[in-house]
């Protein structure tokens, strides 16, 4: 910048000179200056933001291929829970059925409350309260909180514990969260295997296993049903940046559309009589199951079927589609079969447009 003169008789103005030429006579080329104009304001400049500038990080995307919760969602779509750290502000979902020509299937603004567990949760059976020891699970954003027994009977705290693949969630809910530190809660009080995943009960889920909060913030896929069990491609990262972005997260998978699957049945029994074995068991249903007004639940399938299944040293040695909850297995079927020790028996319910649904076994001697 050049020099700043002031110029008698003109009350004090200012001149910046830009441009000096010594001859004759000295030329300058000068620009008037107001000191005023760079005197900084009081007023705040809203177009200037305090906040520093955050580089976009990966999301961390969990699909969920859960059963019906409520009975009024869509029963093929898989769900979708996004989080991050820090959450970039929404999130953007493009598909497509291969690794190009992506169109955006949704933009996500809600932060699912998505963590890992911090402690192992072993087997518990369903339909009682699991009073073992806490869950430890730290999240990467978000809070938990307690909620009494009454509000978990209508659904409250619902949560997904699984290893991360889409098909393999066993659905709990807990009484009591406790904070133990910063992002970090253990969950007491649960009630496992709940809407038809209590044959999804392992030994234990180990530390590190996925867990998702089932809240408004888990979104449903508008996924086709002609799209079911085919393979597509998701790139899911912050709604502000381009597809091709590097902080986007490339997952090629398949949905089995588990909100069609039917339940396991359940009391599976068998009655031993002159060398017959008569087995039966309890229909149950996916559809409508809580509603005790009735003489039964609904069916919730096109037919009542049960793909019954038979395996001797764990090979198949009958499997046959029973119309009715009960069956016999004969001694002329054993022997034929060639059983005769013991065996293990698996019933599954069979929906026309799904398929077989979960089994329950019962090992016989």
């Amino acid at each position: 910048m050049g020099d700043i003169i002031t110029l008698s008789g003109e009350q004090g103005a200012r001149y910046r000179i830009d441009r000096l030429e010594q001859a004759e006579m000295q030329m300058a080329d000068a620009v008037r200056v107001e000191p005023g104009v760079y005197t900084p304001s009081d007023l705040p400049d809203d177009d200037v933001s305090e906040n520093p500038f955050v580089a976009p990080v990966p999301v961390f995307p969990v699909f969920l291929d859960l059963p019906l919760i409520t009975g009024s969602e869509v029963p093929h779509a898989p769900y979708l829970a996004i989080s991050a750290d820090p959450w970039p502000g929404s999130a953007a979902v493009y598909s497509s059925a291969t690794d190009e020509d992506y169109a955006l299937q949704e933009v996500v603004s809600g932060q699912a409350i998505v963590g890992f567990t911090q402690s192992p949760m072993r087997w518990a059976g369903a339909g009682l309260w699991d009073e073992g020891a806490p869950l430890t699970v730290e999240l990467i954003a978000g809070v938990l909180e307690s909620r009494p027994r009454d509000a978990l009977l209508n659904g409250a705290n619902l949560a997904a514990i699984g290893d991360g693949s889409p098909d393999n969630w066993e659905l709990f809910q807990f009484e009591r969260a406790t904070l133990q530190e910063r992002g970090i809660y253990t969950l007491s009080g649960r009630l496992r295997g709940q809407l038809g995943t209590d044959v999804k009960i392992p030994e234990v889920w180990p530390e590190g296993s996925t867990f998702v909060l089932l809240d408004q913030r888990v979104y449903q896929t508008n996924l086709l049903r002609s799209e079911r069990r085919v393979a597509k491609h998701y790139r899911i990262g912050p709604a502000a940046r381009s597809y091709d972005d590097p902080s986007f997260v490339h997952r090629v998978e398949a949905f089995n559309g588990n909100g069609l699957r039917p339940y396991a049945p359940s009391h599976l029994r068998v009655a031993k009589s002159a060398g017959d074995d008569q087995l039966s068991w309890i229909r149950r249903t996916r559809i409508d199951g809580d509603d005790w007004s009735g003489i039964d639940v609904p069916l919730g399938e096109e037919t009542e079927s049960y793909l019954v299944q038979v395996r001797a040293e764990g090979a198949l040695v009958r499997e046959l589609i029973s119309a009715n909850p009960s069956w016999i297995y004969t001694a002329a079927m054993k022997s034929a079969d060639g059983v005769s020790a013991g065996y293990t028996v698996q019933v599954a319910q069979v929906s026309a447009s799904y398929g077989p649904g979960l089994p329950v076994s019962l090992d016989v001697s």
